[in-house]
């Protein structure tokens, strides 16, 4: 027998009787511009959803600090709470206090190897060692056999990672160069570099603003043209030295999407029930020559 189907009635979806309270705690100190980007999407996802988002960060790398506010924001009892994890031996037992009361947890930008070990329920970043890998495979493409890896934020098991990555990918020798995030010192640390050794073609960086714009500019104060130079993250003026044939490439992890989305989902979560059923990868993405023109706008916007 024929039978004509109704068309589905639309579904109706009540506005939800409470807006969600949510607590974004990350490593980021207040002078590294691309933890502002990741604050914008936090901002951007709070003004979509309703939410309450509160975001906190301690004033410099300092994980008592960082661990003093979980535990601080597990105490006023969140529907959800965001966090980075740069240092899971450090953070960890603040994270499953927080996993025991009951408050779902996603991490974002750092710890996706330790997350779920933690009781997470997702991370949303890139694997660092793999991104690493592949910045290191490029540079060794285009002739690199000699490298520094300048770090800026020492003791950021992220940042250890990336460069690690970079020196399998990139197979040649390599050195890491610690510094602050002081980028009238990452200049003069790896000016000192290249004049020392004549040898070096390669400089990997672990930040644009922070790391990657000083050390390019070093290198070009330094007479040093065939030293390739590329950066994790972008900033307006590393993705200008790109295009503009001073630079390399910069490894794009989307940080928006690493503050918007883990509210998004822990909004949804707290409202539905609903959540991802794995990790969200941001990145990693090479912006070279051809693509650094088209987003230097939006970095200058806060947004790439």
């Amino acid at each position: 027998m024929n039978r004509i189907l109704a068309p589905l009635a639309a579904v109706a979806i009540a506005a939800p009787a409470f807006a969600a309270d949510i607590i974004v705690v990350s490593h980021g100190q207040a002078n590294d511009p691309f933890w502002s980007v990741v604050k914008n999407g936090v901002d951007k996802a709070a003004a979509d959803t309703g939410a309450n988002v509160d975001y906190r960060a301690p004033e410099t790398f300092d994980m008592v600090a960082m661990g003093q506010l979980i535990d601080a924001a597990v105490n006023q009892e969140p529907d959800g709470l965001v966090v980075s994890i740069p240092d899971a031996d450090a953070l960890g037992p603040s994270i499953e206090r927080a996993v025991a009361a009951g408050i779902p947890v996603i991490s974002m930008n750092s710890g996706a190897d330790v997350a779920r070990g933690l009781g997470a329920l997702l991370h949303v970043g890139q694997d660092e060692f793999d991104a690493g890998k592949a910045a290191g495979a490029r540079l060794a493409e285009m002739g690199g056999t000699k490298a520094i890896c300048v770090n800026h934020e020492v003791g950021n098991v992220s940042l250890d990672l990336r460069c690690e990555g970079f020196a399998e990918g990139f197979g040649g020798e390599t050195t890491v160069l610690p510094t602050t995030n002081d980028p009238a010192e990452v200049a003069a640390k790896v000016r000192a570099a290249l004049d020392s050794d004549p040898d070096i073609d390669t400089v990997m960086a672990l930040g644009a603003s922070l790391a990657g714009e000083p050390s390019a500019e070093a290198v070009k104060a330094a007479g040093r043209d065939e030293v390739n130079v590329a950066t994790f993250d972008m900033s307006a003026g590393f993705l200008q030295m790109v295009a503009d044939g001073d630079a390399a490439f910069a490894i794009d992890q989307q940080q928006f999407l690493q503050g918007y989305l883990p509210v998004v989902f822990l909004n949804l979560h707290a409202q539905y029930g609903l959540i991802p059923g794995g990790d969200v990868p941001s990145g990693p993405n090479l912006i070279t020559a051809d693509k650094a023109a088209q987003v230097v706008e939006l970095s200058a916007q806060g947004i790439r």
